[in-house]
């Protein structure tokens, strides 16, 4: 097949997230790699009674609470909506605390995110080549697009992309099928024509597939498929086996 585009998935695909390199904080008698610890030495400015034990439940719930609505309706929770659900949960509903406290708890989060994501330098060189031969997009499942267009244009690879769709921008979270689709009519495209590339076969393969796109997937670790899905169209443990695929020398 010929394809005329090639999409991308962005975290653990074309960029690698490090959690284990996100700041350790000890709490309840175990030590975890976290933002909680700056994001409740932020929140005390407005809240000085809230203890870090007490903050870290109340955010690991909104966390929990975040991906059982995503599990259950593939609708995205965006992140401005979990710090509501935060602060809710910790005994402030809805106008008690100043608007610049959930600014500045997300600005503090999607930085310390930020700081743990880095592009391989090979996936730069590779983008450069495949942009001469390919049109380019990313199509992510994210709760705050700002920081996905950061981490793109920190990583100086923002440009190769002709259209980039995150999910908190639809509403809706991979793999439902109109995440795609939009990716698509922004392109001009019939899915046969775009290949996707992603890490998560249940999420990026099954999605994909599920709008007639062929798949490529990222199994740097080797993991077996689930059982009850048809293979992707590739399979591959490095975006650089791409080359072979795409006939890129």
């Amino acid at each position: 097949m010929s394809y005329r585009a090639v999409l991308f998935d962005l975290f653990d695909t074309l960029v690698l997230f490090h959690r284990d390199r996100l700041p350790e904080i000890s709490v309840n008698g175990r030590t975890i790699h976290t933002t909680a610890g700056r994001l409740h030495a932020a929140f005390r400015d407005y809240a000085p009674a809230v203890e870090l034990p007490a903050f870290v439940d109340a955010l690991f719930w909104s966390w929990q609470e975040a991906e059982r609505i995503r599990a259950e309706a593939h609708r995205e929770v965006t992140a401005p909506q979990r710090f509501d659900m935060l602060f809710g949960r910790l005994g402030f509903p809805p106008g008690r605390l100043p608007a610049e406290a959930r600014e500045r708890l997300l600005a503090t989060h999607m930085r310390e995110l930020s700081r743990v994501v880095e592009c391989p330098s090979h996936h730069a060189a590779l983008l450069r080549e495949m942009g001469q031969r390919y049109r380019l997009g990313v199509v992510s499942n994210f709760d705050y697009s700002p920081t996905c267009r950061t981490i793109l244009e920190r990583e100086e690879i923002a440009h190769h992309f002709e259209t980039i769709v995150i999910s908190d921008e639809i509403g809706w979270r991979k793999p439902k099928p109109i995440i795609f689709e939009t990716a698509l009519q922004h392109l001009g495209l019939r899915p046969a024509e775009a290949l996707f590339v992603g890490d998560r076969p249940d999420i990026d393969v099954l999605g994909a597939r599920a709008v007639g796109m062929p798949t490529a997937w990222i199994n740097r670790d080797a993991a077996a498929l689930p059982t009850d899905m048809q293979p992707p169209d590739f399979e591959i443990r490095d975006l650089e086996e791409l080359r072979a695929i795409l006939g890129i020398p």
